[in-house]
């Protein structure tokens, strides 16, 4: 049995040092060389590990099949931040949003009020801010849907939520394994299993 390596801090690099209170949403766009991805939960800096292939080919899979079933006036974006509030502004995978939506000022976050459909894809790393943190802030903002993908005998396992307006939580609607069909928030159709296969 052999050790896993260990982690060694780069001397040279200026680890980012958090103000008093922690930093805000403003701060992503303004500090210097953090790496791709970072998101801000809570006033903190949250650093993303490498993708798995499983993560980038499901990812590939609903931004393709959700572009090409979208309604005209909606669109797909990938990785892209929702600016939740002045402390929290995580990345989704996948996002359905209006088309043209506007971005912010700087091009680089979107409003919670025009994000239809965040999607997490749960990776080792983030089960617990995938799984917990991110639906209950996603739905404390009025996101109206969301889907959670987590991975059973490689192919992926899609839980599906919707808000309920009275209460301000998400409701599970469904579980899908090997196909989704859905008629909300506009008729979807993804066979899961084709995840492994090239458009």
């Amino acid at each position: 049995m052999s050790a896993a390596p260990e982690f060694e801090l780069d001397e040279q690099y200026n680890y980012p040092v958090p103000p008093p209170g922690g930093w805000t949403a403003d701060d992503l766009d303004r500090l210097p060389d953090l790496p791709p991805h970072t998101e801000l939960i809570d006033g903190s800096l949250v650093f993303v590990s490498p993708q798995t292939t499983f993560h980038m080919r499901t990812m590939r899979l609903l931004e393709n099949t959700l572009l090409d079933q979208a309604p005209d006036d909606l669109d797909v974006f990938r990785e892209f931040c929702i600016r939740l509030d002045k402390r929290n502004r995580p990345e989704p995978d996948v996002l359905v949003v209006p088309l043209g939506v506007d971005t912010g000022p700087k091009g680089t976050w979107l409003r919670p009020e025009d994000v239809i459909l965040a999607i997490e894809v749960v990776s080792e790393d983030s089960e617990a801010r995938d799984r917990d943190v991110k639906p209950r802030k996603y739905a404390a903002a009025g996101v109206p849907h969301f889907w959670r993908v987590e991975k059973s005998n490689g192919l992926p396992v899609v839980y599906v939520y919707e808000l309920d307006p009275a209460t301000g939580a998400y409701t599970p609607t469904g579980i899908y394994h090997d196909r989704i069909k859905v008629p909300v928030p506009f008729p979807i159709d993804i066979d899961l299993t084709s995840i492994n296969k090239r458009r």
